[in-house]
Order: structure tokens, then sequence, then C-alpha cells
């Protein structure tokens, strides 16, 4: 059976509305994808957490559903991920990619000291760099596309540009990179779309070599030799 999820953002601090939120979003996903056979109805809970922007003293690590019905009492936790607890490194290494985005909440409360010490925006920025360098990494090894690198990325910028609104030096410092960033991958993409249309003209003309081919549209032998294949099917 192919597990659903959902996870829900928080910021504010824990007051039980939540876990209620969580129930009627849950009870509803199952309710949607539920199936009735001989008037038996058949409802699947999706695997619910909680991602907490912001941590508190009063946050918990868990929060629970105990449902009781005539049929007996039901009872689960439901996980809490705080974003304070991740580092860079845990971040990729467990491939909690969904976090980078909100992984600026990390770095919230020092806002005040980026927006007047240089040196410490300078080591911030330096976090950021090394972001969109495993996401090129990332990339290159196939583990994520180029969709979800702009994602991530665009994400990012949108955060930041919402939680900075009061620090222009954050702003201008995190935020412009991180746009410059998706301004540089849409600028790959279309130069990659150029080169593959290239590519197939060459192709449909059939008289160079794959590797020729390969040369003059800046592709690899393999990209080209993909294109060759679907070609032909």
């Amino acid at each position: 059976m192919q597990k659903k999820y959902h996870i829900e953002c928080e910021s504010s601090l824990p007051d039980g509305k939540i876990t209620i939120r969580l129930f009627e979003y849950d009870a509803q996903i199952a309710l949607d994808e539920g199936e009735v056979t001989e008037e038996t109805l058949t409802v699947t809970f999706p695997h619910t957490a909680v991602l907490y922007l912001r941590s508190y003293q009063k946050t918990p690590d868990k929060m629970k559903y105990v449902i009781i019905t005539p049929g007996g009492t039901v009872q689960y936790d439901v996980p809490i991920m705080k974003v304070q607890a991740y580092s860079l490194n845990d971040i990729f290494e467990k491939r909690f990619l969904l976090l980078l985005p909100f992984y600026i909440f990390s770095h919230e409360k020092n806002f005040p000291e980026y927006n007047t010490n240089e040196q410490k925006l300078e080591e911030l920025k330096a976090e950021y760099q090394i972001i969109l360098k495993r996401l090129d990494e990332l990339e290159r090894q196939g583990v994520i596309g180029a969709f979800d690198k702009r994602t991530i990325i665009d994400l990012s910028g949108d955060v930041i540009k919402e939680i900075a609104q009061k620090y222009e030096k954050v702003q201008k410092g995190v935020g412009d990179m991180m746009r410059g960033a998706m301004i540089e991958t849409s600028a790959r993409k279309l130069k990659k779309e150029a080169n593959r249309e290239t590519a197939l003209r060459m192709l449909k003309i059939g008289k160079l070599t794959i590797e020729e081919i390969a040369e003059y549209s800046g592709l690899s032998i393999a990209e080209v030799e993909q294109l060759a294949g679907l070609q032909t099917v």
C-alpha cells in the first residue's frame, strides 16, 4: 500500500490549535481516499508530522492523537521536527532538503547582529554559498532535478524576503544571492534547451557523428546518444 504523508509548518507558540487542525486535515485526507466495499468503509490516515520553524521552551517533541471509538481506543504519536535541531550537514546527509528553504530561521535571532556586523554577515553568506554548491552537486549526481533545485532556491529567497523585512543588509546580502542563483539557474536551463535543439537539428541532417554533434552543441556524448535514441523510437 502506498504511504501518504501530511506535513504542516508552524512558527507560533504551541497552543493545541494546530493539533486540532492537523486531525481535521488528516480525517479529510483519509475520507477523500476512503473505500466502501459491501457497506464497509475503510479509511487510511496519512503519516503526519509538524515542522516547527521557531522553537520555544514550550515546544514539545511530539504530539499525540487519542481516538476513542465504540470499537476501541486508538492512539499514536505525531512527530515534531524543529528546524534549529538540524545542521546543514544533517540536512544534506539525511536528504531533508525540504528543510532548506526554512534554514534561515536558525539564524533569525542573529539578524540584528548580521545587519550591523559585516564579518558576521559574510559568514552567513558563506553558509548560503555552501548550500548553493551542494545543490549543484546533487543535481550533477542526479539526486535532484533542475526543477527541484530551482524550487528550493526560489522558496529560500521568498522565506528570507519575508522574515528579514526589517534587516536591509540581510535582505540584500543573502536574499540577493538567492535571487542571483535563480537567474543563473534559469539562464543555464535556457542554454541547455538551446543546445538540445541544436543537437536535434544536427541529428536530423544526419551528416555528423555523435562525437562531432557533442562537440558542436556543447552536450555530452551520452546526452546526444540519448537524443538520438529518442528520435528512433
